[in-house]
């Protein structure tokens, strides 16, 4: 096993039902990845199960009480094969991204608490958890859905959860980049077709216009991405190009479309 996973949810039949299929379904039932439910009712402490009450202080909603969620985080801690790092995921976390993705598939051990009503009580918070991430800024019902996020994009990046190794390397995003139009059978719908450089046989080509795509479609969707990478010549002089095929023609319009690492690069080819 590379990576146990424990989650906390009121809702274990919700995240049971995503875990059991696709890629993350097979990486659990090959034992590539351990997958545990841990929900607070089982330590809650009246006959009704009760793990809400009203907060302090008055206002709308419920929160989450502190000891059955302590209890289930206590449980997790107990089955996890060494000792966990414990993320709640929380809108007040730090954004997920996929260094923190990264980070997080080299540890061993791993309990997420999915939070729900107006969250979860802030002691839990100080006794209990290391880190709190967040997906992005929008409102959920609770925290199982960005949980499984999680949990799905940490399966990915394990060793034997791809059929194709290859397809790790080329993902969007591990290379800070968008990835590339993908294109298959047949060669044409409708009035589109596929690019002839994908069809004629010439590697060197396809594994050029794949890059210049990824370039360009960063720089169209994804400006931000860019600004923060240092472009090699090579790819500075790729995305002119793709920048030139899509029709910004003035020298000056092109200039001022590069990011700024793309532009030093041309400079220094002045010099």
């Amino acid at each position: 096993m590379n990576l146990w996973v424990g989650l906390v949810s009121l809702f274990p039949e919700m995240v049971s039902a995503i875990a059991s299929a696709g890629i993350l379904g097979r990486a659990i039932r090959r034992g590539e990845m351990g997958f545990e439910v841990f929900n607070p009712r089982d330590h809650a402490s009246d006959r009704r199960r009760t793990v809400d009450d009203r907060p302090y202080g008055g206002g709308p909603g419920m929160v989450m009480m502190a000891e059955p969620l302590l209890g289930a985080i206590g449980e997790a801690r107990e089955r996890a094969p060494s000792p966990p790092r414990v993320v709640y995921l929380s809108p007040q976390g730090a954004k997920l991204d996929q260094s923190g993705v990264e980070r997080l598939s080299r540890l061993s051990s791993l309990v997420l608490i999915a939070g729900r009503y107006e969250g979860i009580d802030e002691r839990v918070i100080e006794l209990a958890v290391d880190e709190e991430l967040s997906i992005g800024d929008y409102i959920l019902s609770g925290g199982e859905l960005p949980a499984m996020v999680l949990v799905d994009a940490l399966c990915r990046l394990l060793p034997g959860a791809l059929n194709n190794e290859d397809s790790i390397q080329t993902e969007s995003l591990l290379d800070g980049l968008l990835e590339y139009p993908q294109y298959t059978r047949p060669e044409q719908v409708g009035p589109l077709e596929v690019p002839a450089v994908l069809i004629g046989g010439d590697h060197g080509a396809v594994d050029r216009w794949r890059r210049m795509q990824a370039l360009l479609r960063t720089w169209r969707r994804r400006p931000d991405l860019l600004a923060s990478r240092a472009l090699s010549d090579a790819d500075s002089a790729l995305l002119k190009a793709g920048m030139l095929k899509a029709g910004m023609l003035e020298a000056g319009m092109l200039e001022a479309g590069l990011p700024q690492a793309a532009r030093a690069g041309t400079e220094r080819r002045r010099d």
